[in-house]
């Protein structure tokens, strides 16, 4: 990864999914921005992670070992998701409710990646999709500062697709790379560069890459997306095909949870 210019105030981050794919990339960001860094792992002896980098013993399906991870950050960047033998609502959306539910009043900001084709209902990846659109709608619920980001397929563009590309409406569902394709690296640096950009404020957006140079900066980019409405539990220009009477009755319990922890 190129090396990145120093954020004028470092932060302190806590990066959830820190071993993963996407995640290793998230801490490379980081580290390079001058951010602390601390990485949330279940097994320390097994993270093999860089030096800098703060470890803290924790699991998200385990509510009381979150606590000490989440105490003094800035920022938290959510880049895990299930995997075989997982389940996606103890995971992709537990494990957010979990996170949330251990700030106990604290306001770091939040940058949540899900994935592109997350509104399709009924598809292949259904199951799986609806609990990460679930976990969306917690974190804005939870009246903090946010950005959400659904990114395409990941390093299926060729070497001449830099240019990024940031979408709204969530309009391609096909479920497949013609949605859109995306880096690794471009994924981390956009969450993280979301952390220190208050223009990505309140954004949720697709982010794929065409043909075309790498951006220079980011903030053009997120100024010239919409904002979430206020309030709304889905991403602006979304289609409204989830409705909440109909959803499972913890599902609700736990999004009235996160409002009421809101307006305190």
């Amino acid at each position: 990864m190129n090396a990145r210019a120093k954020t004028p105030t470092p932060l302190t981050v806590l990066v959830v999914g820190a071993t993963g794919s996407i995640g290793r990339l998230v801490v490379a960001e980081c580290l390079a921005r001058g951010h602390t860094t601390r990485a949330l792992v279940r097994d320390p002896v097994r993270a093999r992670l860089p030096l800098g980098v703060g470890l803290v013993t924790g699991d998200l399906t385990r509510p009381e070992t979150l606590a000490g991870a989440v105490a003094g950050v800035d920022a938290i960047v959510l880049a895990h998701g299930s995997g075989a033998g997982s389940s996606p609502e103890t995971v992709d959306y537990a494990g957010v409710r979990n996170l949330l539910d251990a700030l106990a009043g604290r306001r770091p900001r939040i940058a949540l990646m899900t994935a592109i084709g997350v509104t399709a209902r009924g598809s292949a990846y259904g199951h799986l999709l609806d609990w990460k659109r679930r976990s969306e709608r917690l974190v804005r619920a939870s009246g903090l500062p946010y950005t959400i980001v659904r990114p395409g397929w990941f390093d299926m563009n060729d070497p001449g697709e830099q240019r990024l590309v940031l979408l709204q409406g969530d309009t391609r569902r096909s479920g497949s790379p013609s949605d859109g394709v995306i880096a690794r690296e471009q994924i981390a640096r956009v969450l993280v560069s979301a952390l220190s950009s208050p223009e990505a404020t309140g954004r949720t957006f697709e982010l794929v890459a065409e043909r075309g140079p790498a951006p220079a900066g980011l903030g053009p980019l997120f100024t010239a997306l919409d904002q979430d409405p206020p309030d709304a539990l889905d991403g602006v220009h979304d289609e409204a095909n989830m409705p909440l009477p109909t959803e499972p009755q913890r599902v609700r319990d736990d999004l009235e949870a996160a409002r009421r922890r809101a307006a305190r």
